[in-house]
């Protein structure tokens, strides 16, 4: 999936994920999409959550290489 920024937060603990890929959206344009990389297993819920808060768009998440990567469209 394309995307215009990416914001790696492995080895941050909750809530550092959630509070700076808020702060990385706040960087960037209405419509553009945010990879995000974490480590935290509880990130998953977290960015799900987050996402419908806020009003963002959680295009899709999955895992790699024992990592989860979220793609956020920001509204």
């Amino acid at each position: 999936m394309n995307y215009d920024k990416e914001f790696d937060a492995s080895g941050l603990a909750c809530p550092l994920p959630i509070v700076k890929t808020k702060k990385s959206l706040n960087d960037m344009a209405s419509g553009q999409v945010l990879r995000v990389i974490a480590t935290d297993p509880g990130s998953v819920c977290d960015m799900e959550a987050f996402a419908e808060q806020t009003g963002n768009t959680l295009l899709a998440s999955s895992t790699e290489n024992s990592k989860y990567v979220f793609f956020l469209k920001k509204a």
